[in-house]
């Protein structure tokens, strides 16, 4: 079991390289990562322990809920698609939900979450700051 675990999160790390981070944010601070959940997509306790208490770790449950809402399909559906397509990535699992994901949305998403990350930044436009160049793009 430890094999197959250990294996779903190397393909969930390649997929998406921030997840490492957030799982080890989320589990330090259950309670505010539960809140951090429920405010940013408006869903109550009840919810976030259905997608809490069937997941690996705490990068899938935001990642059920962010693409849920990129593909206006519920939890309990993107929950299908993660239980039966989880081993061959969340690309795969994003395209069986419609999400194309070559998409800049899902680019996005693969560079960061919105709940601790960087992205949280670049959503205000401040593009530069995300590059690290002081404001200036390189050519």
């Amino acid at each position: 079991m430890l094999t197959v675990i250990s294996w779903t999160s190397i393909v969930s790390a390649g997929d998406f390289d921030w997840t490492k981070d957030f799982n080890l944010r989320a589990e330090a601070d259950p309670s505010g990562f539960r809140a951090r959940l429920a405010a940013r997509f408006r869903i109550g306790d009840v919810e976030i322990h259905a997608v809490l208490s069937n997941v690996e770790n705490p990068a899938d449950a935001y990642l059920i809920f962010r693409l849920g809402e990129m593909s206006s399909h519920s939890p309990e559906y993107v929950m299908k698609r993660y239980r039966s397509e989880k081993g061959r990535g969340w690309g795969v699992i994003a395209k069986s939900l419609g999400i194309k994901p070559g998409s800049s949305e899902f680019h996005k998403l693969k560079q960061s979450d919105d709940l601790y990350g960087k992205q949280g930044d670049m959503k205000h436009g401040d593009k530069n700051t995300a590059k690290g160049n002081n404001g200036k793009i390189k050519k």
